[in-house]
């Protein structure tokens, strides 16, 4: 049986993958740099029986890997992340990010691992396989406007019947997985203003025009938004993230920049949030007589899971009955926001999450300095994945 030999081969290879995430670990690269990471992936394949490995997919370090089936079948992607982001780790792990100001906060360095070594094992399994697997190796999560977007517009999901992803989480307990149909995580938008005053002397605000007063309303007034606009039962966040109003104290500021963010679960509620703050930046202009100059922009939507995918992700892994896995469990949404979101508008497909809280201590939240993982939790993503691919795949029984 395909399943029962993927696990077996995997369970051979649980070390190596540890290994090679700890090597990603120490060399971590920013989104849209990731050269010596794609160097590495497309290296890895040159000794594994694959039909074919393309690199420099979308025109931007992408890594895409065909494994054909001995027999007809559907087209499945998998696809992982490998960037890093710009944070100074913490961790004083023996294996710490090499590259000052780098860190895998996120952990995609697992999922970069567990990747290569289940795409190894199925491409050893492919005569007993039916259909086509395409492994998508991403780059450029983190950053918008992303990696999937030129990775899609290359024809990456072309033929694609379904795709599957997956996310490894601190904040989950290790030996769960979690599951989620339709919206699942939130859609995110950035905006930026600049209030345009006139600066002055401290002690003469009459012949100037404060533009930090004028911010100020400004920042107070968009989280009515969310309390007085929104549906109680929607999803929606607004974040003050900048203000830079830096100056002398007895100096009247001449202007001030803002950016923010926002977190909705729906367009309608992304709607009605940019209406919003459109109009509190330009009703500045009214109420201070200041210059509003305001930019407002969508970039990842919300991201949607497939229910009839999503149920059959749910039954493949609890009949896999992996032992490492004691639940799999629905969650409630999520609200960080995921590039993945862009290939589920294009095809068919789910993203799962698979639990890494640590054994002991603190369970640092992603993108903390301190973030680690439970490299138990390595396992049972290709584990998790492998059960998910065998499910339309298997052609032992055909």
């Amino acid at each position: 049986m395909l399943l029962k030999q993927l696990m077996e081969k995997l369970d051979q290879q649980k070390d190596r993958i540890i290994e090679i995430r700890r090597y990603l670990h120490e060399h971590p690269e920013l989104s849209f740099q990731e050269e010596e990471t794609a160097k590495y992936i497309s290296e890895f394949y040159k000794a594994v029986p694959v039909d074919s490995v393309e690199t420099n997919f979308g025109g931007q370090r992408g890594v895409v890997v065909t494994i054909k089936g001995a027999k007809p079948g559907k087209t499945i992607a998998i696809r992982a992340d490998f960037d890093a982001l710009p944070i100074k780790e913490e961790t004083g792990l023996p294996f710490a990010s090499k590259n000052e100001g780098v860190m895998h906060a996120c952990g995609h360095d697992g999922h970069t691992a567990y990747m290569l070594v289940l795409a190894e094992t199925l491409a050893e399994c492919k005569d007993q396989l039916k259909g086509t697997i395409r492994v998508i190796h991403q780059p450029a999560e983190e950053t918008p406007p992303g990696g999937a977007i030129g990775m899609i517009k290359a024809g990456v999901l072309d033929g694609v019947d379904a795709i599957i992803g997956i996310h490894v989480m601190s904040n989950m307990k290790t030996g769960q997985i979690y599951y989620r149909s339709g919206n699942t995580q939130t859609g995110r938008s950035y905006f930026k203003l600049v209030v345009q005053g006139r600066g002055g002397h401290g002690s003469s605000p009459h012949l100037a025009n404060d533009a930090i007063v004028a911010a100020s309303s400004f920042v107070m007034n968009v989280q009515t938004i969310v309390s007085r606009r929104i549906n109680p039962f929607d999803t929606a966040s607004i974040t003050i993230g900048n203000f830079d109003g830096k100056g002398s104290f007895n100096v009247i500021k001449d202007a001030v920049t803002i950016e923010g963010d926002v977190r909705t679960m729906s367009p309608e509620t992304r709607e009605t949030v940019e209406t919003g703050v459109r109009d509190f930046a330009e009703g500045l202009e009214k109420s201070y007589r200041v210059k509003s100059i305001f930019e407002f922009t969508n970039d990842y939507p919300v991201l949607y899971n497939d229910p009839e995918v999503t149920e059959h992700v749910r039954k493949a892994l609890e009949q896999a009955s992996i032992p490492e896995v004691e639940a799999v469990l629905e969650t409630p949404p999520q609200p960080p926001s995921e590039d993945f979101a862009y290939y589920l508008e294009k095809v068919p497909g789910c993203f799962f999450y698979v639990g890494a809280a640590p054994e002991s201590g603190e369970a640092y939240p992603h993108h903390h300095p301190k973030f680690t993982i439970n490299e138990e939790s390595l396992i049972i993503s290709a584990k998790a994945m492998a059960a998910v691919v065998a499910s339309y795949c298997d052609g032992s029984s055909t």
